[in-house]
């Protein structure tokens, strides 16, 4: 999908998008934004349709039907993608990420 179509897509979604966002914060979860959302509904809601193809209605009840639970475990099973790449750990490769987690010898004192 083209940026472009993805923007305007956005852009008319954004009155539900808002609205969801809004419910996430009455729960606490004031750090979810639209963006957010969006990026889940792309990611995970739609991965296998054409977002452009797609009948404004349903795309709205997507939206609105977003569970707290679902979007968190979806943006933690992400973060732990992001952590797996390559350089994820501050520079460190993943052989001087486990040597500086590995467990050292008894502690004289």
């Amino acid at each position: 999908m083209g940026e472009a179509l993805d923007r305007e897509q956005f852009n008319r979604l954004k009155p539900a998008l808002s609205s969801k966002t809004e419910e996430f914060r009455i729960y606490h979860y004031g750090s979810v934004t639209e963006e957010d959302l969006w990026a889940y509904c792309v990611k995970k809601l739609w991965r296998k349709k054409d977002p452009a193809t797609m009948p404004l209605h349903e795309m709205v009840g997507d939206i609105l039907s977003i569970s707290p639970a679902r979007y968190m475990t979806f943006s933690q099973v992400e973060g732990l993608k992001t952590a797996s790449e390559p350089g994820a750990f501050g520079g460190l490769d993943a052989d001087e990420f486990k040597a500086l987690l590995a467990p050292r010898g008894p502690a004289s004192g």
